[in-house]
């Protein structure tokens, strides 16, 4: 996928309507919005109208576009706007700004069975060091590794898939995540580190299963 212009020359032809850049737009960033949005609904189908409406709003809304911020936080502010609006529609409002009452924030990111314990040699360290990851040498391994990846984000609680579905998918700042998600900047490293540990664990574990014999 080739990367979209700059700002300045990405709004302008969105706003002249050249329709081949509003289509770059979509296959850049539908995706991670998808996974953003259903951080706040009930359902996968809720979700992708979440986008779709974040998208209207972005066509309508185009020339209130003033470039106070970056293009790309300007339609992630609409999308989580829109999605806090279906959530609590929904019922399903979650408290941000809280410290994670469902405990996503809270507890070790590795099983602590995987370290040795107070009355052995070396306490805190790894019983066995963590297995080398192969390298994605060939597109399908890559192709696979990009869907276990995905099925993990999936399964994060709600907070942990925003954040990090906003850092490492979006690529937003932690102060552009913090200002979009209204939590504090302790919250968002935590979520954060623990979403990333949570990957990297599911990762460890299919890498581990496909270089063992069958």
């Amino acid at each position: 996928m080739s990367p979209l212009p700059p700002d300045s020359e990405l709004v302008a032809a969105l706003r002249g309507g050249d329709e081949g850049t509003f289509a770059a737009v979509l296959d850049a960033w539908s995706a991670p919005m998808l996974r953003l949005a259903r951080s706040f609904v009930s359902t996968h189908a809720s979700a992708e109208e979440v986008v779709q409406d974040t998208w209207l709003a972005v066509v309508k809304s185009l020339d209130a576009f003033e470039g106070r911020s970056a293009f790309k936080t300007w339609v992630y502010r609409i999308l989580v706007n829109t999605a806090k609006k279906r959530g609590t529609a929904e019922h399903r409002s979650i408290p941000w700004a809280s410290l994670a009452p469902d405990g996503d924030d809270r507890g070790p990111t590795v099983d602590p069975a995987r370290f040795r314990g107070p009355g052995e040699d070396h306490p805190g360290g790894w019983r066995q060091f963590p297995a080398r990851w192969p390298s994605p040498e060939n597109t399908a391994l890559a192709l696979e590794i990009r869907q276990v990846i995905a099925g993990a984000l999936d399964e994060l609680p709600a907070r942990q898939r925003a954040v990090i579905s906003l850092r490492d998918v979006a690529d937003h700042s932690a102060d552009e995540v913090c200002a979009l998600l209204e939590i504090t900047a302790a919250n968002q490293r935590v979520l954060l580190h623990r979403a990333r540990a949570a990957v990297r664990e599911r990762l460890a574990e299919y890498l581990g299963a496909e270089g063992k014999p069958a």
